[in-house]
């Protein structure tokens, strides 16, 4: 009875696309494997509506950014890392094909333009919807004793 309920909420879920990620990257293949290993500044639009959430923004000097990964194949419960070459279950890696394409970001925040932000370290498609932006503290986000232990022999995914 509890999962019925809990799978008619979840149906019920929406989300609400909050603004629009700019990018050079127009292909899949242009995009780097991880956001961080690229020094290309790209703006996020946030839509004028949602304006007033980003007051004291400019304080932060980097941010997670949520956001959806549009051409994600959301039946893929496996992947293969491209520098381990072995299969894992997807939410053991970072692929974008999972049955939730949202992807995280952890961007340095450059420059505050009214609804336009630009960072350093997105690896978003041009034109990916925005979800979500919160503000990353290294105080209570970075765990250095996290550990990917498939991972380790081949550095970071």
């Amino acid at each position: 009875m509890v999962m019925a309920k809990l799978t008619e909420e979840i149906h019920l879920m929406t989300l609400v696309p909050i603004g629009v990620i700019h990018t050079p990257y127009k292909r899949l293949e242009d995009i780097p494997r991880q956001g961080r290993l690229s020094s290309e500044v790209c703006v996020i639009e946030v839509f004028s509506e949602y304006l007033t959430g980003l007051m004291d923004i400019e304080q932060c000097t980097h941010l997670f950014v949520l956001f959806w990964l549009h051409l994600g194949d959301r039946s893929r419960l496996t992947a293969v890392p491209p520098h381990d070459g072995r299969e894992h279950g997807v939410f053991a890696t970072r692929s974008p094909n999972r049955p939730n394409p949202i992807a995280l970001d952890i961007v340095e925040l450059l420059e505050v333009e009214g609804n336009r932000l630009k960072v350093k370290g997105m690896d978003a498609l041009d034109g990916s919807i925005l979800l979500d932006i919160k503000p990353y503290s290294a105080e209570m986000d970075c765990l250095p004793q996290a550990k990917i232990a498939w991972q380790d022999a081949f550095g970071d995914e």
